[in-house]
């Protein structure tokens, strides 16, 4: 198998986007009298009318006795390793079973650390089959509305006569609001976690959460489902705020129809707007700097794994007009983080990001030297030791991919067009088209193993023997492609051809190699993002 260079970068930014979404906070005053997540909060069906009902959810509207804490100590939670608990449970209640005793003060307890040590603890979570979890809801998950569409999670298939209202709605929103909007803001979702996960008893004394939802004209039952979900699902002793981050929205529903509907939830849920379009990475940053975002893994910080917690999420549709940020926030703002992340915190290892992403490496990345700061300043490990001691076994599953040969634009010699795959992966064919020189569909990579790359993609012959089609590949596939520079010219080594073009038909396939024939030469052209 084959490393993927973006699997840790998106380990890594994944990592920043979930502590930007949910941010660990000390609090160490829990109300035994809080009542239940799960109560029932029925919901007001009239989308139109900004006010919420009052419910019994203990987070209702106008309850007062919802207090924030400020300023809120800032504290990392350590890794929950619920298989290494589990074995650590079956020795100790064999060997209480011998002793015939149940010692609590045999319990381990574990320290939450910051960068500063903190005094507080709290007891390994205990599995007890058949017992339900102290978590765990009494009584099934209240309907939104009974019976209602989408209710445990359901399909609603809507019929014919909303075709185009659901076209518009994926045009402008990226999704069937039509059927969003008839779905109750609380409706019921389905159990999908493993049955195990219902026996597991937790110390009721924990960390308090700031949740971070950053928006940009998002539809409203979309947008209020998530908050009201947040509300519905999370003890409200853990739930510390919530904060929305408007990513300068100009929909109407969301300006003084928003903030009259969080009004009564009391400041629970604040909302913040960027006085212009940031892009949804500054945006996070900027919800994190609300909540004090901290920092783990190479400094001292820990990873808290939930094997038992299920966080969905819905990836807009095909049709969506999209919301592309203002020029300057920049045509890679991702790309560029990505560049950010492996020169402050990659060492040596940049390298084989550079190797997969070539066009990368003259990207002007902006000011690093405060982040550089803040590494020596914390003492915080090499990536050598991240991945050594961390991400250990990675390596074993996906190994370091080699060094690259040549990139940029497969270009036809001293002619405008370009081999690009046209967005196309796991068995399309690539195409020919004019070219652009803005990388992306039309950048490739040749390597020392001899594949021809996009991404995680390699270049090989289809199934009729001629056309060039583009698939996923792993270290050991598709080692096929040798490229001549001084002949420009590509070979297909299992086949002894040569790579090929028709210009008319925009088609690329490999053919018998002829030296006189133009439309087997080729020029690859480095590209640098901008």
């Amino acid at each position: 198998m084959r490393l993927k260079i973006g699997f840790i970068l998106r380990s890594l930014l994944v990592v920043g986007s979930f502590l930007g979404l949910v941010v660990l906070w000390s609090s160490l005053s829990a109300r035994p009298d809080d009542p239940s997540p799960l109560s029932r909060m029925r919901e007001d069906r009239d989308v139109n009318n900004p006010m919420p009902n009052r419910g019994g959810n203990g987070l209702a509207p106008g309850d007062d006795r919802f207090k924030p804490v400020v300023p809120w100590p800032h504290v990392e939670g350590v890794e929950v390793d619920l298989e290494s608990i589990r074995r650590k449970n079956k020795a100790k209640n064999e060997q209480e079973h011998h002793a015939g005793g149940d010692s609590q003060k045999d319990i381990m307890q574990r320290q939450y650390l910051t960068f500063k040590p903190q005094t507080f603890t709290y007891h390994d979570p205990v599995l007890r089959p058949g017992i339900l979890g102290n978590f765990e809801p009494k009584e099934p998950e209240p309907q939104g509305v009974v019976g209602g569409p989408g209710e445990k999670a359901k399909p609603l298939v809507l019929g014919p006569e909303f075709k185009h209202a659901v076209q518009a709605s994926i045009k402008e929103f990226g999704f069937n609001m039509v059927a969003s909007d008839m779905i109750s803001l609380d409706r019921s979702v389905s159990d999908l976690r493993q049955e195990e996960c219902k026996y597991w008893h937790y110390d009721e004394n924990l960390l308090t959460s700031s949740v971070v939802i950053v928006f940009h004209n998002e539809g409203w039952s979309t947008l209020m489902r998530t908050v009201h979900s947040v509300i519905k699902r999370t003890p409200r002793k853990y739930l510390a705020e919530i904060v929305l981050i408007d990513d300068f929205s100009n929909k109407e529903h969301l300006k003084e129809k928003l903030d009259e509907y969080i009004k009564l939830w009391n400041g629970l849920v604040k909302v913040f707007r960027n006085e212009r379009r940031e892009g949804l990475i500054q945006a996070r940053s900027i919800g994190a700097q609300k909540a004090k975002l901290g920092q783990i893994w190479q400094c001292g910080g820990k990873l808290l794994f939930v094997p038992c917690s299920r966080v969905g999420h819905i990836y807009r549709l095909e049709g969506w007009q999209g919301n592309p940020p203002p020029l300057y926030v920049g045509s890679s703002p991702t790309l560029k983080n990505y560049v950010r992340v492996v020169e402050v915190w990659w060492d040596e290892y940049k390298d084989y990001f550079y190797a997969s992403r070539p066009e990368s490496k003259a990207l002007p990345y902006g000011d690093i030297s405060e982040l550089k700061k803040f590494r020596e300043d914390h003492n915080c490990k090499s990536f050598k030791w991240f991945m050594e001691e961390i991400a250990y076994d990675i390596t074993s599953h996906y190994p370091l991919p080699p060094k690259n040969v040549d990139w940029g634009e497969i270009r036809g010699f001293e002619t405008a067009y370009c081999i690009d795959s046209m967005g196309k992966t796991n068995g399309g064919f690539v195409e020919l088209g004019p070219c652009h020189r803005m990388g992306g569909n039309q950048l490739f990579r040749i390597n020392e193993a001899n594949q021809l790359m996009q991404y995680d993609q390699c270049l090989t012959k289809g199934p009729d023997g001629s056309k060039v089609m583009i698939t996923h590949c792993n270290l050991n596939e598709f080692k096929e492609w040798q490229y001549f520079k001084n002949l420009h010219r590509f070979t297909h080594i299992p086949s002894g051809k040569c790579l090929d073009r028709s210009e008319v038909l925009h088609q690329v396939f490999i053919s018998n190699c002829d030296s006189n024939k133009m439309t087997q030469k080729w020029e690859m052209n480095n590209i640098h993002s901008v």
